[in-house]
């Protein structure tokens, strides 16, 4: 027997983690079915919908896990963080308001 975490976020601000004892090979596949996500959240199609990874690093769905690893499920970004980050400056206004308001003394501007 090994022992998975399985951690996925179905919905913003929404946090789902399980602590799964699987047969020794199984697979992402395995420990997703094992965890009963597809019964609390019937609206979702898994393989369509989330990228699997483990601990952080993209995984194919039939990649055999091992004692101790982290399969995390992750939903598409909504928005390029570059392009999200580039909007909140907009908004923020100018330099001297806003997140850089508040400078240390002798600090550098725009840190």
């Amino acid at each position: 027997m090994i022992e998975v975490t399985l951690s996925c976020s179905p919905a913003p601000r929404e946090v789902f983690e399980q602590v799964l004892r699987l047969a020794a090979g199984a697979t992402v596949a395995d420990a997703v079915k094992a965890s009963g996500l597809a019964l609390r959240f019937p609206q979702l199609d898994w393989h369509q919908w989330m990228t699997p990874g483990i601990w952080g690093r993209e995984a194919d769905w039939s990649k055999p896990l091992k004692d101790g690893d982290r399969v995390e499920l992750c939903r598409p970004l909504a928005v390029d963080p570059k392009v999200a980050r580039r909007e909140r400056f907009q908004r923020q206004g100018a330099r001297g308001t806003g997140l850089f308001a508040n400078r240390r003394k002798g600090g550098k501007a725009g840190y």
